[in-house]
């Protein structure tokens, strides 16, 4: 099986010794990624764009890899801020305050009229908006309640590209059909699991994340339309690596860690659910490039099915199916170092 420029629309890279540990886990198999920049504190400044790039070019070495990056959105940035940083930057990522990891300075109460000045100006520069929709309200709800911001939000910028990060539920899946300028991206381990597979017996903290994983129908919903490779749908995986103590522990730290795996996973999904090649393509890169209008680095994986057991950690962050067996092997990579 060969896939060419596969890409992670939604990637958690950290920053400082994390950072430098688990960078190539992802840059060794994708051509590129979006990163989120909800780092201690919030990368929300062209220097701190330029700055973090750098910083991750420096991590992934030799690798054919684009950080295609974000801001930390916030409602007071002017139009004169946002043409001075627009060929920085892929697009600006908007948190609800507290909703989740390092989100404490996002957005409360969603007035679209606080939020109109910026949004406005990310429309004209055509600067696509990644939103993490949840409210904080119970947390089986938090994002059905959210779909009726996006409609306000869909309705009040119509050219504004908005898309919904790491969609969880059939209510986010429905509302993508119904506004032109609504995307979104979906992850691995909620294409796979639900809050029972976390929760329903004796708990996994590896398997915990945010937005957390819901109910099989709204699995259901998810495989529907990525299997089928909806042309407004695109892999993003929010691994989201956190050391061995801060997942086995007491307030265990919300996150699931899948870059290693994750083109190898998707492969076995799609090829036991009889869906085409294509549309895994379409799914891994080609949706996205359409979508977010990127031509990533040519860089083609090549996956074999051959047994793998995946290691039980990569540089002390745990990985999904650690210590598991999975059905597909990177064989190799053309245009960068082979991935072992």
């Amino acid at each position: 099986m060969q896939l060419t420029a596969p890409l992670d629309m939604h990637l958690h890279l950290r920053d400082g010794e994390m950072l430098e540990n688990i960078a190539k886990s992802s840059a060794c198999t994708f051509s590129g990624a979006i990163i989120m920049p909800n780092l201690v504190p919030p990368v929300s400044t062209k220097e701190d764009v330029i700055a973090y790039k750098q910083r991750i070019m420096a991590a992934v070495g030799e690798e054919n890899f684009t950080p295609y990056m974000t801001i930390f959105f916030k409602p007071s940035y002017d139009k004169a801020f946002l043409e001075s940083i627009k060929d920085e930057i892929t697009a600006i990522k908007l948190y609800p305050a507290g909703i989740t990891t390092n989100s404490e300075g996002g957005v409360s109460g969603f007035d679209v009229e606080e939020l109109r000045p910026a949004l406005t100006a990310m429309s004209q520069l055509n600067i696509p908006l990644c939103v993490h929709g949840e409210t904080n309200g119970f947390v089986m709800d938090r994002e059905a309640e959210f779909v009726s911001i996006y409609e306000r939000l869909a309705t009040a910028f119509p050219k504004l590209k908005i898309i919904m990060e790491h969609i969880t539920t059939k209510e986010s899946v429905a509302v993508l059909d119904r506004f032109e300028n609504l995307y979104a991206t979906i992850t691995l381990h909620h294409l796979l699991i639900t809050l029972d597979d976390v929760a329903g017996g004796m708990l996994k903290p590896h398997l915990f994340c945010k937005p957390i994983a819901k109910r099989p129908e709204d699995r259901s919903a998810l495989l529907k339309v990525a299997l089928e490779a909806h042309p407004k749908v695109m892999f993003g995986s929010d691994s989201a690596p956190h050391p061995r103590h801060a997942k086995e522990a007491c307030g265990c730290a919300a996150g699931v860690f899948t870059a290693p795996i994750a083109l190898q996973v998707l492969a076995e999904l799609f090829a036991k659910e009889n869906a085409s090649i294509e549309n895994l393509q379409a799914f891994i890169s080609g949706n996205a490039q359409s979508i977010y209008a990127v031509t990533p680095p040519n860089k083609t994986v090549i996956l074999e099915k051959k047994p793998f057991t995946v290691p039980s950690d990569y540089n002390g962050v745990v990985p999904m199916f650690a210590d598991e067996e999975i059905a597909y092997s990177i064989k190799k990579t053309r245009i960068t170092n082979d991935c072992k």
